[in-house]
């Protein structure tokens, strides 16, 4: 009996010993399955990123076919920069080799910025297109998600953008009727905020209007006025006035209007 036990006794560490080996290597074998589906992951998501930057480079090239030889004159242009640079150094290869990657950056920003142009051409004329451009400003500003007046029956259209340059209005649509809704909205705020600079914004393609695509840049070349705390006080105190006095009218979405069809085949 005490020899069974023995040999019991002994037996025991030996399955334990089988048991651990085995998990070892199901545990291995799930380390590489998963080192594989991240490494497919990884080569998915490189293919995903070209990919994307093939689709927009023929969007792009649709719209303005001019885009290639942009990106291939900047390519080149860096090249010159870095081969210039290497004969006054006296290291020509080397300096050409480094501008390499200069002059694809300079190809792609060159691409995003008409790229950048391309889409808003899609969206010109569209009812809300003003709101999109300003959508684009980015950190600093405080752009309303909705306009802040609307003409239901002719869909001219006034957004609000709240920065550093104060308060911008950007109107959209037939010009005298767009500047005559902005106005009105630009006077009724002057009441509220009599020491913060005001401006309109007309889009459109006319001698006193701004092209879409400009929106964006030309607001941002705007003289600041304000610092960050004044623009979070003046943005409190528009949010504070009631909304009916904002001039949109009561009943209407600006989303569910019929489309300017006009304005859809372009003016």
């Amino acid at each position: 009996m005490a020899e069974q036990k023995s040999s019991g006794a002994a037996q025991a560490p030996k399955k334990d010993i089988k048991t651990v080996k085995a998990d070892q290597k199901a545990r291995r074998r799930a380390e590489k399955l998963e080192a594989k589906e991240r490494k497919k992951a990884g080569k998915a998501n490189k293919r995903g990123f070209f990919k994307q930057i093939g689709d927009v480079f023929k969007m792009t090239r649709k719209y303005d076919p001019s885009v290639v030889w942009w990106m291939v004159g900047a390519f080149v242009a860096a090249l010159v920069v870095g081969l210039v640079i290497g004969l006054l150094t006296g290291s020509p290869v080397l300096w050409t080799l480094m501008f390499i990657p200069l002059g694809l950056l300079a190809a792609i920003i060159i691409m995003n910025k008409k790229a950048e142009k391309a889409a808003f051409a899609q969206i010109d004329g569209r009812p809300g297109a003003a709101g999109a451009a300003l959508s684009q400003l980015g950190r600093g500003w405080v752009v309303e998600d909705e306009p802040i007046a609307v003409n239901p029956r002719t869909q001219e259209t006034v957004f609000r953008a709240t920065g550093k340059a104060g308060v911008v209005l950007v109107a959209d649509g037939d010009y005298n009727r767009a500047k005559k809704l902005a106005d009105k909205q630009r006077k009724h705020m002057e009441r509220f905020l009599p020491n913060v600079e005001i401006r309109v914004l007309q889009v459109g393609k006319g001698p006193s209007e701004v092209e879409l695509h400009e929106v964006k840049s030309t607001i941002k070349r705007m003289k600041k006025t304000l610092n960050r705390h004044e623009v979070r006080a003046v943005e409190q105190r528009i949010s504070s006035l009631p909304k009916n006095n904002l001039g949109i009218p009561k009943g209407v979405d600006p989303y569910r209007m019929r489309p300017d069809r006009k304005s859809m085949r372009g003016r």
